[in-house]
């Protein structure tokens, strides 16, 4: 099995990584250029990746995505991974959605591919449809109509990940 399979089929979800340990800026550039390289509806790349390194923003986004969650401001929906990649595209294109999805998946793999642990974390959009995210972006210069997709969070697992669930007999053959 050729090595892209491999890691497809090994990739899983961490829900508990090393506090600080920061993977190398060496590293967070390759995964997000494997991000910038996601197919995209009519090659059209509405996406913008946000790569989150600076902790106290980085513990405010986690505050932000716990009150979205109804949780309070100390429980930590990353995991305690220390960098964290947010996903957000713009709205005016058709396929913003199933772009931003795709953007995702190549910075998870990529990711896994580095042996950087990560996760797919929810509630961006809840995040920058608010006056907090839409100052996230006002501050990055970032203008238009964007959605948030999505958080990667990243950083070194605190243990070992489990085994893959049997997959699910889902596929239907049209010969």
């Amino acid at each position: 099995m050729n090595e892209t399979l491999k890691i497809l089929e090994s990739r899983r979800s961490c829900r508990k990584f090393i506090a600080g340990k920061l993977p190398s800026e060496e590293d967070l550039k390759t995964i997000i250029r494997a991000g910038t390289y996601a197919p995209s509806g009519m090659g059209r790349q509405p996406v913008k990746i946000i790569a989150v390194t600076n902790k106290e923003l980085r513990d405010k986004i986690s505050a932000e995505n716990a009150k979205v969650m109804g949780k309070s401001a100390d429980f930590d929906p990353f995991y305690g991974a220390p960098v964290i990649l947010i996903v957000v595209a713009d709205k005016s294109s058709p396929t913003y959605l199933y772009d931003g999805s795709l953007v995702m998946g190549n910075l998870m793999n990529a990711a896994e591919s580095l042996g950087i642990a990560n996760i797919w974390i929810h509630r961006a959009k809840e995040e920058f449809d608010s006056d907090f995210g839409k100052q996230i972006l006002k501050d990055l210069g970032i203008t238009g109509d964007f959605e948030g997709i999505g958080h990667v969070a990243l950083g070194y697992a605190d243990g070992a990940s489990t085994a893959a669930a049997p997959r699910k007999d889902n596929v239907y053959w049209c010969r």
